[in-house]
């Protein structure tokens, strides 16, 4: 039957043209101003691929298939609606566990029944190519599904962010890898239950391992990398379905999920190499575990704020993690669009690791509208805020620590900041002194002679700041 259907003109057409809107797709992702336009040609390219895939495999009843997709469009449709942008991060890590898992269970039923895949010979043993196909495509996914769980379990508070280490972890993960890898090649001359069932539980552990030595400093990288990883994992299984939509979309998946964790790993001076090898970042020794409230600091108001701002030249908005556990996109928009009513020119710069995952800055400010035009990345902006009068920080931590430049015992030591702390005047708001951020490290900031410290809710206190501006 998969030989007829790979023969099938009509589906590989169809194929093709989901693979062609998938591409489509990345292009208009990468730019904030055709990501709608993107996410649809990503939508109508899945579109295509699921209902070609549906007519021409007849494994499942047609009430099977309208259930099983009920269920997991209704599960969908109620996660949609509820869950916060704060919590965005998590989703997409939970999501790429079940992308995991998803392959696991593929494969599984592959090695179990080797026949309704066409993977089989005469004798009933399962093809040598096959064979390299589901080692490959289970040892990914469950090092997909495990990694993803711990990362969710971070990102949601279930577990401390700070890196767990074992002893000898680099000689455990590289003889579990070795034996993994091992097994697969074992795989080929022996199907036994014992060779499968094992890889798989190794892979389950090794995805442990790799992700439970990493700092929440780094998550952001880790949420990308996890995202190649279910990429490779779902084209591994496209070659075992003998689906090339599968193959298409899960190849550019992860190849663009690697080619983001690489700019990101840039981005944070981190080396890609150990990204890959997991534990990255969790050698040094860490930071406090609350800020030097005794140090001297100058707290400003409000009105403060306001009459510094509407005076100043330009000012440049630092959003972070804070700005989205307080739902202030909105508030700080209309703060900007008030202050350009005073003649002053508004810019925000976004850190490529600002929030816990890959874009979660420009996200939420395009959810408030902010003009995609006033929106800078590191690189185009950092040069400017010696220039500017004003750096306006809401709840950005770590991304603004001179520490990443000075403190070689810092957690996030090596990695490139925004140096808000040149500009005239630095306005940090935060919620008190005795937090910090999420790798645990003081900023020295705040006990700077030119920052004035909004000790409040990030929302209120920009309502407070507009209601000023007023």
């Amino acid at each position: 039957m998969h030989e007829a259907i790979a023969a099938n003109p009509w589906v590989s057409l169809a194929y093709l043209i989901s693979g062609v809107l998938f591409i489509l797709a990345l292009r208009g992702l990468s730019s904030p101003a055709s990501s709608r336009r993107g996410n649809n040609f990503g939508i109508v390219g899945m579109g295509i691929a699921v209902v070609t895939t549906l007519l021409t495999h007849f494994n499942a009843t047609i009430v099977e298939i309208v259930i099983a997709i009920a269920i997991g469009a209704g599960i969908g449709l109620v996660t949609a609606r509820k869950i916060a942008m704060t919590a965005m991060p998590q989703l997409v890590a939970a999501f790429h566990s079940l992308v995991g898992l998803a392959a696991v269970l593929v494969a599984a039923a592959a090695y179990l029944n080797p026949q309704a895949f066409g993977i089989a010979d005469a004798a009933g043993q399962i093809l040598a190519v096959s064979r390299i196909e589901m080692g490959l495509g289970v040892a990914i996914g469950a090092i997909t599904f495990s990694g993803s769980v711990i990362a969710f379990l971070k990102l949601n508070g279930n577990m401390s962010g700070k890196p767990i280490t074992l002893p000898a972890r680099h000689v455990i993960n590289l003889g579990t890898l070795a034996a993994i890898l091992g097994l697969i090649a074992y795989f080929l001359t022996d199907q036994s239950p014992w060779v499968f069932w094992t890889v798989t539980a190794l892979s389950f552990l090794i995805g442990f391992l790799l992700i439970i030595p990493i700092g929440g400093a780094d998550m952001p990288v880790v949420v990308s990398m996890l995202n190649s990883y279910s990429g490779w994992a779902a084209a591994a299984m496209g070659f075992t379905l003998h689906n090339t939509a599968m193959i298409i979309t899960g190849a550019l998946v992860g190849s663009s999920g690697a080619i983001l964790s690489y700019i990101m790993c840039r981005a944070m001076n981190r080396s890609f190499i150990s990204v890959i090898a997991g534990g990255f970042g969790g050698d040094s020794a860490g930071g406090a575990a609350a800020a030097a409230t005794d140090r001297p600091w100058k707290r400003g108001s409000s009105e403060d704020a306001a009459f510094l701002m509407s005076q100043a030249e330009q000012v440049i908005i630092v959003p972070g993690y804070g700005m989205a556990v307080a739902q202030a996109q909105h508030a700080l928009r209309e703060m900007g669009d008030k202050l350009k009513e005073h003649g002053v020119t508004v810019k925000y710069a976004i850190h490529p690791v600002a929030g816990r995952m890959p874009g979660h800055m420009n996200v939420l400010l395009a959810e408030a509208n902010v003009p995609y035009d006033d929106v800078f990345e590191l690189e185009d902006i950092n040069s400017e805020f010696a220039r500017s009068d004003v750096a306006f920080v809401i709840g950005a931590n770590d991304v603004t620590n001179p520490a990443a430049k000075t403190d070689k015992s810092s957690p996030i030591y090596g990695m490139p900041i925004l140096d808000v702390e040149k500009a005239k005047t630095v306005l940090f708001v935060k919620r008190s002194m005795g937090g910090v951020g999420y790798a645990g490290v003081d900023n020295d900031v705040f006990y700077r002679d030119n920052t004035m410290m909004l000790l409040a809710d990030a929302k209120k206190m920009v309502e407070e700041i507009v209601k000023s501006l007023d």
